[in-house]
């Protein structure tokens, strides 16, 4: 087995590119003459791979197929994640569980299925898709945000540890854009899923637009990515104003319990 020449092709592997951002990453890097591995765990679609995150058996399959295919791979998305999360005294531990499994400990196989590719090349990205929610923390919304930002904290301790490899780690945290991720949200807090919905139907950007802004980052080596006018400004607020920063959240939070009484 070899690894692909340096002329080659990238190649790239994405999970949860069935729809959404995913798709979207994915085609981003076809259109740039890529060979992507499009994953999903429902992969009823042509051109789809079969990955459930959650599965060992499935992330070792993908890497055999992977090293098979291709001889090694240059760039892992991990992607594919859900929405969720809810107020404290009514999300259950059933749905805090549920986003570790999916949420981190996805992102988290993949990387340790990879990783050993990765070091055997001396190269290669690793790129975990979060949320502006890893480094913005909004009210009702603890179970995402803790996720998220765990993920935030695996990406950078990846550049790490993986930067004597030639590995680069780089982090997506974009605001809320027009996709279908709420299609599947599960959870008990109803005003939560209501606030979300608005946000995302709201957004001026869509899955594409997040996607360009993701590459064209990446060329750049940018390893904390803030893809959209609005995650910018968000995290601008916290790091240069906790104090009006604390408020605007404070405001969140009262409206979130507004709702929730109507």
């Amino acid at each position: 087995m070899t690894d692909a020449p340096l002329d080659a092709p990238l190649r790239v592997l994405v999970t949860g590119a069935a729809s959404g951002l995913g798709a979207a990453l994915a085609a981003a890097w076809e259109a740039r003459g890529a060979q992507v591995l499009r994953t999903d765990r429902a992969a009823d679609d042509a051109g789809i791979h079969p990955l459930d995150i959650t599965s060992d058996a499935d992330w070792a399959a993908a890497r055999e197929h992977v090293e098979r295919t291709w001889g090694g791979l240059d760039v892992l998305v991990n992607n594919a994640g859900i929405a969720g999360g809810g107020r404290l005294d009514v999300a259950g531990m059933d749905e805090w569980q549920r986003l570790v499994e999916i949420n981190l400990l996805g992102a988290v196989r993949g990387t340790a299925t990879f990783t050993p590719v990765f070091k055997r090349q001396r190269s290669g990205r690793v790129v975990n898709v979060a949320s502006l929610a890893g480094l913005v923390h909004p009210a009702g919304m603890a179970g995402y945000n803790a996720t998220k930002a765990a993920v935030v904290a695996l990406t950078e301790t990846t550049g790490h540890e993986l930067a004597s490899y030639g590995v680069t780690a780089h982090v997506v945290c974009p605001s809320y854009f027009r996709t279908n991720l709420m299609a599947g949200v599960e959870g008990r807090d109803a005003a939560l899923q209501t606030v979300m919905t608005r946000l995302v139907e709201d957004s001026p950007l869509g899955a594409d637009d997040i996607a360009a802004a993701v590459l064209d980052a990446i060329d750049a080596g940018t390893e904390m990515i803030l893809p959209d006018p609005a995650a910018r400004s968000a995290y601008e607020l916290k790091v240069s104003d906790r104090a009006s920063y604390d408020a605007v959240m404070r405001a969140q939070a009262r409206k979130l319990e507004a709702i929730a009484d109507e």
